[in-house]
């Protein structure tokens, strides 16, 4: 045996430094913030970059602003494009709405790591093909490809020693694995008039959690599915990559429309888990009639309209379909619709600001894909 003294390990404390950034980094940084806001306007997000860069000094004479676009442009995160009236301009690529529906995922997911949430595990393992780590003894009728090998070679050498090696059925063990069901999600975004209306700025709020929560699945849960839809007068679908471009337009609010759009979707999902998230602010104030003209009232809660949006909820009911909305308005009257619109489809409701939308609902979609929605 070695007599030699074998050195102590320990734990090293020193004053923690941010990691170096380069100055594009940095710039890159704000950039993706800035044309989150100005919904792809690169014009309008340089504009708002060069008043920071005024105040907060950002560049340097070694590395300017024209630096900056530069390297978007050889980086490919730039291109120049020429409009129908033939006036040419600068406008992101794909690479830059990807980057764009990362970084909202690094924020929210980031702040329900700090939070120490978000990491739910089910109280059922089960059969299934998502690895918990913990193991059991074989029981009759697992399946051969679920047994570890290697812990279970590990017990025969322990049971019966190298001299006389056997593998027994005692030794055996299985990984123990949870159910991981497909998700079908269509999540709802208000884009009425009043989503920026009193001086506040909802629709980013909303544009951002939509985008992470498309990286989230497309990363993550590739077997899910993720169909957006806006909803104003009417209601129609996006894709995930027109997110960052997305307005606010004059409209109102046709909370009939989206949903039935949503049970449209969904209805064509074949064996999997269904839910609608829906995000809006405002009270449902729009119908469309059957002769195509729109039946429209902003004056309170219309008894018409209000009815209708609980029919939609029991219809979405009976399809096994939940909605959980997330409602960033406080109004009293507003909030008893949702609990009578949330009661009549037996879902879930969260009265919410602004503060805490994505992870709110970050948690709920990790939540409800580990359960059967399904009856």
């Amino acid at each position: 045996m070695d007599n030699k003294k074998k050195k102590r390990k320990g734990f090293v404390f020193k004053k923690y430094e941010a990691p170096h950034q380069s100055p594009f980094d940095k710039l890159f940084e704000i950039f993706k913030e800035l044309i989150t806001h100005t919904s792809g306007d690169f014009d309008e997000a340089m504009d708002w970059l060069r008043e920071l860069d005024k105040e907060y000094k950002l560049t340097t004479p070694e590395y300017t602003l024209e630096d900056f676009i530069e390297d978007l442009k050889k980086k490919g995160f730039i291109k120049e494009e020429i409009d129908p009236d033939g006036n040419g301009g600068m406008a992101i690529t794909a690479k830059t709405e990807r980057a764009i529906r990362q970084q909202a995922l690094d924020q929210i997911f980031g702040k329900i790591k700090r939070s120490g949430q978000g990491n739910h595990k089910s109280k059922s393992p089960g059969i299934g093909d998502e690895h918990t780590g913990d193991f059991r003894g074989y029981q009759f009728g697992d399946a051969l490809d679920k047994v570890s090998m290697t812990e279970s070679l590990k017990n025969a050498q322990i049971s019966h020693g190298i001299g006389d090696f056997t593998l027994s059925e005692a030794d055996l063990v299985v990984e123990e694995t949870m159910h991981k069901s497909q998700m079908s999600t269509v999540l709802m975004i208000d884009i009425s008039h009043s989503m920026i209306l009193y001086g506040e700025d909802r629709i980013t709020p909303a544009k951002k959690v939509a985008m992470a929560l498309a990286e989230l699945i497309t990363t993550r849960y590739p077997k899910d599915t993720l169909d957006i839809i806006v909803f104003g007068n009417d209601a129609w679908q996006i894709e995930i990559k027109d997110l960052p471009y997305l307005k606010v337009g004059p409209y109102h609010t046709n909370t009939v429309a989206g949903l039935q759009l949503a049970m449209d979707l969904l209805r064509r999902k074949r064996n999997t888990n269904k839910q609608i998230f829906m995000i809006t602010d405002g009270k449902p104030s729009c119908l469309r009639l059957p002769d195509g003209e729109y039946y429209k009232n902003s004056m309170g809660l219309d008894t018409h309209i209000v009815n209708k949006c609980y029919a939609m909820a029991q219809q979405a009911r009976r399809l096994h379909i939940p909605i959980t909305t997330f409602m960033i308005a406080q109004d009293n009257y507003l909030m008893q619709f949702v609990r009578e619109f949330t009661y009549a489809n037996q879902g879930k409701a969260f009265y919410t600001g602004l503060k805490g939308l994505g992870e709110m609902i970050f948690e709920d979609y990790e939540t409800n894909r580990k359960k059967r929605i399904r009856g």
